[in-house]
């Protein structure tokens, strides 16, 4: 006896219309329309509020922009930040270096309670940065104050208040821009360096640091521009005294609220001149850097 199996078919699902047609007209609109609303919320959003300032900046002309320039409170808001920021970007730069090769080149314990605390920072509010060095170094009530006392230091409502808050704000920068591109490039070339003799020192100047270079002056503008325009933990730990513990954005408030609108102007200005540069040097930073990684996919694919 012949058994006869039918023939299973299997099932296709029906196809797509397909269809040669251009973009339809709403693709067109919303193709147009969104890089109008990006523009149009930027502009009203940053560019105007910023040009608004320089305009009153230079409402009154040239030459009463100088003076206000030439006002011994913000000169000496300005050797504030300077000094600020010539502490805590070395300070952080340092750091942020040996905590970024230790991180991508090492294995060890806490390495993620590591990376964790390197990114507090940015999601603590700067004032709640304030208050914490107001509560361990105040000299009335923090936990420190019998030390400070004893010792005769000065750190809250002084510039040791203002760095140390400075320094924390600005802590994550370095070492998050490094670490990718150290765990990007590998340790092959660290380790063949060891293999011809040279020690650990040697290594980091002459192989890890050079690798890196790019996007450790990158973390380094960031850092820096921070340092420099940092308003909310300063101003807790500073007590705003002019002449003694004013950075310039406090001295730009400040001023302000004295209505002494011109001055106020002026100071912003400048503080929007060193962003103004900031930002263009990132963007060529950033060009350098995506060179680099060009030049090194080539080596590697090669």
């Amino acid at each position: 006896m012949t058994i006869i199996i039918p023939e299973l078919q299997v099932y296709e699902p029906p196809k797509a219309a397909t269809s040669n047609k251009g973009p339809t007209l709403r693709s067109r609109l919303l193709g147009a329309i969104i890089p109008v609303v990006a523009c149009l919320y930027v502009g009203l959003v940053i560019l105007t509020p910023a040009l608004s300032v320089i305009v009153q900046a230079f409402a009154k002309g040239v030459e009463p922009f100088l003076e206000n320039l030439s006002s011994p409170d913000l000169l000496s808001a300005v050797k504030m930040t300077l000094l600020t920021a010539a502490i805590a970007v070395p300070a952080n730069t340092v750091f942020g270096l040996a905590a970024a090769t230790a991180i991508a080149r090492k294995k060890f314990r806490g390495k993620a309670l590591l990376l964790s605390i390197i990114d507090l920072p940015f999601s603590i509010s700067p004032v709640v940065v304030g208050l914490m060095l107001v509560l361990l170094y105040s000299p009335s009530h923090g936990v420190f104050a019998n030390v400070i006392n004893s010792l005769g230091w000065k750190i809250i409502f002084s510039w040791p208040g203002i760095v140390m808050a400075t320094i924390i704000v600005t802590f994550p920068f370095m070492a998050r821009e490094v670490i990718p591109l150290l765990e990007e490039e590998g340790w092959e070339q660290e380790e063949a360096a060891k293999t011809l003799g040279a020690n650990d020192w040697q290594v980091f100047w002459k192989v890890t640091l050079p690798s890196v270079r790019w996007a450790a002056l990158y973390g380094l503008i960031l850092t820096t521009a921070r340092a420099l325009g940092e308003f909310g933990a300063v101003s807790v730990v500073s007590g705003n005294i002019i002449g003694e513990t004013q950075t310039l954005p406090l001295f730009v408030e400040d001023a302000y609220k004295q209505y002494q609108t011109e001055l106020a102007f002026g100071a912003a200005t400048v503080l929007g001149g060193v962003a103004l540069v900031s930002l263009l040097l990132k963007l060529l930073v950033e060009n350098l850097l995506e060179h680099d990684k060009k030049l090194h996919q080539a080596k590697t694919e090669g």
